[in-house]
């Protein structure tokens, strides 16, 4: 039931971004996500399907303005932060990434370690600033067999 209710909102909130180019689309899909997860924590029975489809919708729409926002090089930069961070970081220590260039900038703040199924997962919340304008995302990293992070949440 909670995959199709968020599935429906982020087809709802896709629809409703109008998103033009595939950056967008991207942002909108994982925004989506993780409004959906966040919104899925709130609340019981009903009120639960709810949040989920809020937080859905929401983040949906907030990951499509900043997919909109970012360019391939900031997406590089964000992500080769995140990969240091996930791998030599302690928790609660911050890492910042700029883009010269776009003016974009961000940071990446591992908050928890643990092991899960025999593999090391790190909670982290990351943050993106775009014309002054910043917007937070949290998230769940772990490990892979060969070496690199999966996003699980």
């Amino acid at each position: 039931m909670k995959t199709k209710v968020i599935a429906g909102s982020l087809l709802a909130a896709i629809v409703l971004s109008g998103c033009e180019n595939p950056k967008q689309a991207i942002g909108t899909l994982g925004g989506g996500a993780l409004g959906g997860w966040a919104g899925s924590g709130i609340g019981k029975g009903r009120g639960r399907v709810v949040a989920t489809a809020v937080g859905a919708v929401a983040g949906a729409l907030l990951g499509g303005e900043i997919g909109r926002h970012l360019d391939s090089q900031d997406k590089k930069i964000s992500d080769m932060n995140a990969r240091r961070s996930l791998e030599n970081a302690k928790s609660g220590t911050v890492s910042n990434w700029t883009n010269p260039d776009s003016g974009h900038s961000g940071t990446f703040k591992p908050t928890r370690t643990y092991e899960r199924q025999g593999r090391y997962c790190r909670e982290f919340v990351q943050s993106v600033r775009i014309g002054g304008k910043v917007e937070e995302a949290y998230g769940t990293a772990c490990r892979q067999p060969d070496g690199s992070w999966e996003m699980v949440r």
